[in-house]
């Protein structure tokens, strides 16, 4: 199941990797969103917990408010659990004139969830983003940095999801 983020554990591991993701950006503050996107892949739950962005202020010369605009701003950043599989639906004009609307309803009702509720199992999110360069292969997707397209039918979609379970 997904855990909340404010009973999420900093534990001794993750604060090994943190430092280890700073280290490499040679704590740099202006690679925040590099930084970011490192410590989230480490979190099963893809996102970047209160207490993980607490921590990563307090070994950069940033504030945390400038941590959150970042990831309220981004969307392959996110505050708040996430399936271990977040589907990225690209809301472009390419994919809109390309009928995104039929892949997005396709995949709320064969996963029946909404946007930005994830599965019964933990496995599945779905979030609207911007264009991911992908417009070739409209109406797309992106699993774990993979775009999948075009989806066109409900077979495709079902087809795809039945590859993560």
């Amino acid at each position: 199941m997904i855990e909340d983020s404010g009973k999420f554990d900093l534990n001794d591991e993750l604060k090994t990797q943190i430092e280890t993701i700073l280290d490499n950006h040679c704590h740099d503050f202006t690679q925040i969103v590099g930084i970011l996107l490192d410590v989230q892949e480490q979190i099963s739950q893809h996102y970047i917990p209160k207490i993980a962005a607490f921590y990563i202020a307090d070994k950069l010369p940033i504030k945390l408010s400038a941590i959150y605009d970042c990831i309220t701003f981004y969307d392959a950043l996110s505050d708040k659990p996430r399936g271990r599989y977040p589907i990225e639906v690209c809301d472009s004009v390419a994919c809109k004139v390309n009928d995104n609307g039929f892949l997005l309803e396709t995949l709320k009702e064969l996963l029946g969830i909404d946007f930005g509720t994830v599965t019964y199992d933990g496995r599945f999110t779905i979030e609207k983003v911007s264009c991911f360069g992908a417009c070739d292969r409209a109406p797309a997707v992106k699993i774990n940095k993979i775009v999948y397209g075009p989806l066109k039918t409900r077979e495709q979609v079902r087809d795809l999801l039945k590859q993560f379970v």
